[in-house]
Order: C-alpha cells, then structure tokens, then sequence
C-alpha cells in the first residue's frame, strides 16, 4: 500500500506543494547564476535564470524586423514594436490618454489619485515607480553598480552606462527628421525637437514662464525662493545653478566639451552657444542633400 501511495501523482504533487512552501518560508534559493551568484527560489524559474544569463552573455534572441534593434526577451520586443506600429493599447478611463506599457498605464494613473506609494526612508520623497526610487536611492549611499570596462567611469543606472560607451563608440542612434543631427540618448532628441516646435512645456506656477527642460524651470524658481544650493569651493561665493559657479575660473578647467569638435568650454552656456552652429550647420546640410537631388 505504501509503495502504490509513494509513486501515485497526488503524493508526488504534495511533496511539491510541500516543497515549494518549505523554500518560500525558509528564504532559500537554490538555484543560482554561476557568475554572479544571483538566485532563483524553484525549478520552474530556471527560465528566469537563462533569461538572467543574456546579461552576462550579451545575448539577444528576439529582433525587430523593422529596424533591428535585438532584445533578451521577448515581451520587451512587444513593447518596442509599438514604437513603429503606434500602438497604445492602455487606456486611461479618467482622461484619454493611451500607453504603450501597463506600467506606465498603472503609473499615471497616480496622477489622478495623488497617490504615491514609495517613499524614501532617507529624505522621505515620494515616488509612483519602483525604479525611479531605486535610483534615487543610489544617490545617498553613493552606489554606482554600473561600470565602463573603456574607461572605468561608474554610473548608478545601466541605462546612463549604455548612454556612456556610445561616447566612446561614436554611435549616436536617435536622429532627427527635421534636421539630420543624431544623439547618443533619446532624451536629448527629445528635448531638441523643441528647438524646431518651440515647445516649452515646463512651466513655473509663480510667474508662468516657460522652459524647454525641467532642470531650467528648477534654476529659474530658485530665483523665486532665493535659495542658492551651489557654492565655490575656492571662494564664498554661492549660485542657484552650476553654471554660474566660478569654480572653472579658479582653475582655468574647461569641463564642458563639444561632442562634434574638440572646443571645450568652462561654462556649459557657451557649449550650448557653440553647438547652435553645428545644429544650423547640419540643417542647412540636411536642406541642401534632400533638394539638390
């Protein structure tokens, strides 16, 4: 009777039951990456174990058959086809915005509840994402997880470690269609199409002035609130922006450099001057090689 109730499918079932419980409870991982020693509570996640392993292997199995760009799973190349099809099957039913992701669906959706979940136990900011918490965090204990094996440079977020080696690479994959020049984030791109609509989206709720980043409209509300977080470490002086901080005046240092030449700058208004020619340089290009043809 023992040996029959031994190999029926309900006792082998239990002892799985059993056996998936005893992990869950006791924290134990039994299943783990041999090279970085992350791991896996069952079996069953040996999937995500192999999914795991393409970070370390670089590899990429599921491609865009519109423009190439490969990815490790495939939901992610779900989500990236949108990009090419339009698609934004999340719908807010309080408003008639449309996403590409249920998380940014879930996301905005804070927006109508005020709800932010997240909070840091350090200075106790708010956050509707799990990872913009994550890299907040990062700026208080000072975790750069994310290293260049080019020039050893660390960042705490893969996604500015991507960014970084294309300045060594030279890639610059974001173009833009009115002009022709191309960046090495999709941020930038974003934040220059402004430049071609005028956009200015960032508003300050004192005075209704309008900028083209968020980091400008920051800079401008301190001079509201008098608050100048910058200061010189040569001499007494305090700013409300690091570009006004004489630091580089001390020292004659030039941090600001032009990913188009070799100019370097001390302030990174005069960069942002300087670059205004390589822009009109690449439109009057970008004109010329699509009507002279």
């Amino acid at each position: 009777v023992m040996a029959t109730l031994l190999a029926s499918p309900f006792y082998s079932g239990f002892l799985l039951l059993w056996a998936l419980n005893h992990l869950t409870h006791t924290g134990e991982k039994p299943y783990s990456c041999d090279q970085c020693g992350k791991s896996f509570t069952r079996s069953s996640q040996l999937k995500s174990l192999k999914v795991h392993m393409r970070i370390h292997t670089g590899e990429k199995p599921y491609r865009c058959d519109q423009c190439g760009k490969s990815f490790t799973i495939s939901s992610c190349l779900t989500i990236h086809q949108r990009t090419h099809t339009g698609e934004k099957p999340y719908s807010c039913t309080q408003c008639e915005k449309s996403f590409t992701t249920s998380s940014q669906w879930i996301v905005h959706q804070r927006t109508h509840t005020g709800k932010k979940s997240l909070s840091c136990t350090q200075c106790g900011k708010s956050f509707t994402h799990l990872g913009s918490l994550l890299s907040h965090q990062r700026k208080h204990t000072g975790e750069k997880s994310y290293s260049c094996d080019q020039c050893g440079k660390t960042f705490t977020q893969s996604s500015n470690l991507v960014s970084h080696q294309r300045t060594h690479t030279g890639e610059k994959p974001y173009s833009c269609d009115q002009c022709g020049k191309s960046f090495t984030k999709s941020s930038s791109l974003v934040v220059h199409k402004r430049t071609h609509t005028g956009e200015k989206p960032h508003s300050c709720d004192q005075c209704g002035k309008s900028f083209v980043t968020s980091s400008r409209l920051i800079e401008h509300q301190r001079t509201h609130t008098g608050e100048k977080p910058h200061s010189c470490d040569q001499c007494d002086k305090r700013y409300s922006d690091k570009r006004s901080n004489t630091h580089s005046k001390h020292t004659g240092e030039k941090p600001y450099s032009c990913d188009q030449c070799d100019k370097r700058y001390s302030h990174s208004s005069g960069l942002i001057k300087h670059q205004k020619i390589h822009t009109y340089i690449h439109q009057i290009t970008f004109y010329l090689s699509h009507t002279l043809v």
